[in-house]
């Protein structure tokens, strides 16, 4: 397993707050004044084990002002229910919305946290009732709830996707109205954007989310960025990532330093020219 260490000081993030929000974000923490770009979105955004994120790669090569609020294991909950965040991001020139995962968010089905939205809080009577043979107590994550339920009965579980395709389909319209300025959408992954789902490895982020689902926001955003990881930045794995040997087997599951300068590289015109026009 590749890692590095600065010493034996972890990574700094600085972590601060903006306005009244409970979310701490990546510092350090920025102005909202002048011309911005926001940057909302998970742990790729927030940049877990990354010394400089793709947001920071950014400013470097533009000399834009990017702020980061990307939040770990983010789901849109966690943005559409702050307003200090949707404030902040109104006021920016550009808003890089980093598509999230369907399973992370309160549905008919199961109720999150209301900011670490891969927390599992509970299962609806009606999830209850189509497995009624499963002890939801014993689930504290989403991915884990839903692998289960996914080995249980692939014919039921198909039903809880679905729910989940349509729950996420309509919060995404409802969060881009509510973020009212210019609306980069960010695929950001190690896998191409699927034409159906089916039922997937929930490893693979963003979950649940199709090539037909994203196509169906392009009305409402100003472009849609794909930044599938090359193979070669997949082979780099966690090269250049700073984390401890505890923390490198979660490292190793996410997306390395190569892929958010590639990111960096494909984002970083469509931003320099929306903050600057």
């Amino acid at each position: 397993m590749a890692y590095e260490r600065q010493g034996e000081t972890p990574l700094d993030y600085m972590p601060c707050r903006y306005g009244m929000s409970k979310l701490l974000f990546r510092g350090p923490r920025r102005s909202l004044s002048g011309r911005y770009a926001a940057f909302l979105g998970g742990t790729e955004t927030y940049g877990k084990f990354i010394a400089r994120p793709f947001p920071s790669l950014i400013e470097t090569r533009t000399g834009v002002k990017c702020i980061n609020f990307g939040w770990p294991n983010a789901g849109i909950d966690a943005f559409l229910h702050d307003p200090d965040v949707l404030s902040a991001a109104a006021g920016a020139r550009a808003v890089v919305l980093q598509v999230p995962p369907a399973q992370n968010m309160s549905n008919r089905f199961y109720r999150v946290h209301p900011r670490r939205n891969d927390r599992f809080v509970e299962a609806s009577p009606m999830l209850r009732a189509i497995f009624n043979e499963v002890d939801f107590t014993e689930f504290h994550f989403t991915r884990h709830m839903l692998s289960r339920l996914r080995d249980q009965s692939l014919d039921r579980f198909a039903l809880v996707r679905d729910e989940l395709q349509a729950a996420w389909l309509a919060r995404m319209r409802l969060l881009i109205e509510r973020i009212n300025a210019p609306v980069v959408l960010l695929w950001l992954s190690a896998h191409e954007m699927r034409r159906d789902a089916g039922m997937p490895d929930l490893i693979e982020d963003p979950a649940f989310v199709t090539r037909g689902m994203i196509k169906a926001l392009m009305p409402m955003v100003r472009s849609v960025v794909d930044a599938t990881a090359s193979a070669e930045a997949m082979r780099a794995g966690a090269q250049g990532m700073v984390h401890s040997d505890f923390e490198a087997t979660v490292a190793s599951e996410l997306l390395g330093p190569q892929v958010h300068q590639e990111t960096a590289a494909r984002l970083g015109p469509v931003i320099e020219e929306l903050v600057n026009a």
